[in-house]
């Protein structure tokens, strides 16, 4: 099996404000081209014995298999939740001229 070029990265945060702040810092940092926040969502999950319900905002990182673990240091290093969330989804599939944008937006930049 090979490793997929291209990634989407989920995370979750508890307020349209924070949502907006990691997606500008990633975008600005080129870990990803783009960033899609939905909100909000219902999260229910099971945190120190105990079942809770939040309100959060989704964001969708889209991003290279090469920038990703950049970018995971990245988010944990700027999220404040104690275990933020950070999965990553495979892109199988996709328009030529969306990844050549992704991987160009993306890349390091190198200085001369």
């Amino acid at each position: 099996m090979t490793t997929p070029a291209w990634l989407t990265v989920l995370t979750t945060t508890d307020s349209e404000e924070k949502a907006h702040a990691l997606a500008q810092g990633v975008v600005e940092a080129r870990l990803a081209a783009c960033v899609q926040i939905s909100a909000p969502v219902t999260s229910v999950y099971r945190w120190q014995n105990a079942i809770e319900t939040t309100e959060e905002w989704q964001l969708l990182f889209k991003t290279t298999t090469e920038r990703y673990d950049e970018l995971e240091a990245h988010l944990q290093a700027a999220h404040d939740y104690e275990t933020p969330e950070i999965i990553a989804i495979p892109v199988v599939r996709g328009s030529a001229r969306y990844l050549a944008w992704l991987s160009a937006e993306t890349a390091p930049v190198t200085s001369l």
